[in-house]
């Protein structure tokens, strides 16, 4: 049975109330219309909790704008949703295009720093926030008394005499939930083996994202990128307020995971008693980065699961961790972000998951 604006409601006693189920709860597909977004389509989903937010159909079906009973949940760059037209794949080309959102994904062939591997340039980050969706389609399903809302679609990476990887997603919420599950299968349906490489770029920002703010990890330890980094292990888990000519830290966390193969990680801001959680299945992304970044303007701090690390394809390949999908092989990820509403709940998720 859902819960709505703080009443348990059954599905016969909601339909007495409401002329649509839109009324309260769904996906609306949208076509935006202004600059380098003109033409850029969009499922703007609304839970009925009072979480709110957008999928980028165009953009490799990337959560964009988000928000929760009207406070951003996700820093925004000033790039906006661009057309994927405008995409330059060379060398950090990408960032002219990366909009922040509350996700953004990188991949599939590969990602991380921009590099030579095999004879190949590869430019940061991957091409799948740049591919459109194809075969989408938005359903919702009465079980009960519980309503499941239901968006998917399917991008393809291929070239002629390379790879052929096909990505199909689906996001689902529940009628009156503040938490999406992201469900990915990707599989090869070329007829070589093709290096593979999945990261999850999810932006928190202000105000989730402020002085006193917290991530809250099970982690064995934070391992430093580079001697920027090294800087700032210390502070690795907790936030400023922005700092002018503030330089980039990225660390990797080792998390544990739980008894049912999940690890889990929470960004709050006590403050507010406000938060975002994920959660994820570790067996497909054994990986964890956090991206921490106080600059002005550039003010935000990615949760960013992996199978892999971000120092691009070259390097994983030199180490003997890079990853290939085989012909027909197929490999399926599942994620769970929320909104962590109040203390109480805060306090529950952290506990359930053991995280500090």
């Amino acid at each position: 049975m859902a819960t709505l604006f703080g009443q348990a409601i059954s599905r016969a006693e909601l339909e007495k109330r409401i002329g649509d189920l839109s009324q309260v709860a769904g996906f609306r597909l949208l076509r935006l219309q202004e600059g380098r977004e003109a033409g850029v389509r969009v499922a703007d989903a609304r839970t009925g909790s009072g979480l709110r937010f957008q999928v980028t159909l165009d953009r490799g079906m990337d959560i964009s704008l988000a928000d929760y009973k009207g406070i951003p949940l996700a820093w925004r760059s000033g790039t906006g949703d661009a057309h994927p037209s405008h995409f330059d794949p060379a060398g950090t080309g990408w960032l002219r295009t990366f909009p922040g959102g509350l996700l953004t994904g990188c991949g599939m062939t590969y990602l991380g720093a921009a590099c030579t591997d095999a004879g190949q340039e590869l430019g940061l980050h991957g091409r799948l926030s740049h591919i459109p969706a194809e075969n989408v389609s938005v359903r919702h399903t009465w079980e009960g008394d519980e309503c499941l809302f239901t968006l998917s679609g399917e991008m393809r990476e291929t070239a002629i005499f390379a790879e052929n990887l096909l990505l199909r997603r689906t996001y689902q919420f529940s009628l009156g939930s503040s938490a999406v599950t992201i469900r990915d299968e990707v599989r090869n349906e070329g007829s070589g083996r093709t290096p593979f490489m999945m990261l999850y770029h999810i932006n928190p920002g202000w105000p989730i994202v402020d002085e006193g703010s917290r991530l809250l990890l099970n982690s064995r330890g934070a391992v430093p990128r580079d001697r920027e980094a090294e800087k700032g292990v210390g502070q690795a888990f907790t936030f400023s307020a922005p700092v002018p000519g503030y330089r980039e830290q990225v660390f990797s966390h080792d998390l544990v995971g739980d008894a049912e193969g999940f690890a889990a990680a929470a960004l709050v801001n006590p403050r507010i008693a406000l938060g975002l959680s994920l959660r994820y299945r570790q067996r497909e992304l054994p990986r964890y980065t956090e991206w921490k970044m106080m600059g002005e303007r550039d003010y935000v701090v990615g949760m960013e699961p992996a199978n892999c690390g971000v120092r691009g394809r070259a390097a994983e390949r030199a180490e003997g961790t890079l990853q290939h999908l085989e012909p027909g092989e197929v490999w399926n990820a599942v994620l769970h972000v929320g909104v962590l509403d109040g203390s109480t709940d805060i306090d529950r998720f952290v506990s359930d998951h053991s995280l500090r």
